[in-house]
């Protein structure tokens, strides 16, 4: 059987970040405002004799069983059914979301992996979504798009009305930051250990937000905060300068995305953008344009196609 098939794998940046707490499996509880935006990775699957590999275009991404494409792969080949090792197909992932960036990338492209084999193979949404909650935290929401509330790691997830379309400036550090990295600083500075209330307050604060749903997120600027962004930029402090260049740039938000490094901005119109990405750019950081999608755009431009 011949087949050729390609899926686009958005990236994403968090409007907000908050950090309730730790919790006892080692991950922390969130409550996070996602946005998709227009910059994305391309998977080609193909048919192919043998055993199952993934090529990236990016000599830093790993291509072995480490990396979530593979995992992707290897959860919808059993999921089907099938019977022995993963064979006879291949992924190559055109990539352009850099990696160690707060962008989401690796979670996108899992997704886009595992909307490509559930089509190919024929397995049900619910157990595809089922195994993207277990590859991690933030895979489910590249099932959802647009503007989405997630609580708890980030994956229960609540659909928010869409922001207002924007034009976004990515700043790309020459460094990476790495998740855990992030969160282990964010537990040692003083946000965290002013952060001293009980897990069942912390419980019970979650539950009140699930009442409500979307209605308890208003997009008001003193909601639009990343917890982690200070202990980050503690350690690496051209963090703190690129939000401050942006913000007097004209930027209606800006902040770090994630556990970044990627830093960025919003603006009103494609001019405003180019103004104020011209003179971030220098030896040490790279700066992209891009837009944000709605939901409706997000899942119309994500789904496979060929076959």
């Amino acid at each position: 059987m011949n087949y050729v098939m390609r899926v686009r794998a958005f990236a994403k940046i968090n409007l907000s970040l908050r950090v309730l707490g730790a919790r006892a499996d080692g991950y922390h509880d969130l409550r996070t405002i996602f946005q998709s935006i227009a910059l994305h990775d391309t998977l080609t699957i193909r048919a192919a004799r043998g055993p199952f590999r993934v090529t990236c275009d990016d000599p830093s991404c790993p291509t072995d069983d480490t990396n979530l494409v593979w995992r992707a792969a290897n959860h919808l080949w059993q999921a089907a059914g099938r019977r022995g090792i993963l064979r006879d197909v291949s992924i190559d992932v055109k990539k352009r979301i850099p990696l160690q960036a707060g962008l989401g990338g690796g979670s996108s492209d899992a997704a886009a992996a595992l909307r490509a084999f559930a089509r190919l193979w024929r397995v049900d949404e619910a157990r595809v979504r089922a195994i993207a909650g277990e590859l991690g935290a933030d895979v489910p929401y590249f099932f959802e798009g647009g503007t989405v509330l997630g609580l708890e790691r980030g994956d229960l997830l609540f659909p928010l009305v869409d922001a207002p379309a924007a034009w976004v400036v990515l700043v790309l550090p020459n460094f990476g930051v790495g998740t855990k990295d992030a969160f282990s600083w964010w537990d040692r500075s003083p946000e965290r250990l002013a952060l001293q209330q009980p897990a069942r307050d912390r419980t019970s604060r979650s539950r009140a937000v699930h009442k409500t749903g979307a209605r308890a997120f208003q997009a008001s600027g003193a909601e639009l905060l990343n917890d982690l962004e200070a202990p980050v930029a503690a350690h690496h402090p051209e963090i703190r300068r690129i939000v401050n260049a942006l913000r007097k740039a004209g930027a209606a938000h800006a902040a770090m995305t994630g556990s970044g490094s990627t830093v960025f901005g919003l603006f009103p119109t494609e001019r405003a953008a180019s103004r104020a990405a011209r003179p971030l750019m220098s030896r040490t950081r790279r700066t992209l344009i891009t837009t944000t999608l709605n939901r409706v755009r997000y899942r119309r431009a994500s789904i496979p196609t060929g076959g």
